[in-house]
């Protein structure tokens, strides 16, 4: 969904379009993440952004989450609130998938 911040050029920018500058294994982390996230309620607005792809739970609290591709990683920021200052982490692995998954829950949980 976008919600007309940028340029008619912007709102060309499709997910897909993030993928293919991804290596095979962010690509896939990148995908089961989406649907992680797009699972944990009716409520998720998904956002694409020129270099980022942004998750929120409602309009008045515009992100829980922020992707930004890096062709071999993922730049993940989750944001809890709007006073705590976002945690960042570099995924590279499915094995750092697992724990981020549990991050972005209490995140999404936690915003009201």
């Amino acid at each position: 969904m976008n919600f007309g911040l940028y340029s008619d050029k912007a709102r060309d920018i499709s997910f897909e379009s993030h993928l293919l500058s991804l290596e095979q294994e962010p690509r896939q982390i990148l995908l089961e993440i989406r649907d992680f996230v797009k699972s944990l309620g009716s409520n998720v607005i998904e956002e694409i952004r020129p270099h980022r792809i942004v998750y929120a739970k409602s309009l008045t609290f515009r992100t829980f989450l922020d992707i930004q591709p890096r062709n071999n990683a993922l730049v993940i920021s989750i944001r809890k609130n709007r006073t705590e200052p976002a945690s960042v982490n570099t995924i590279q692995s499915s094995l750092q998938s697992a724990d981020i998954k549990t991050q972005i829950a209490a995140a999404y949980t936690s915003i009201k």
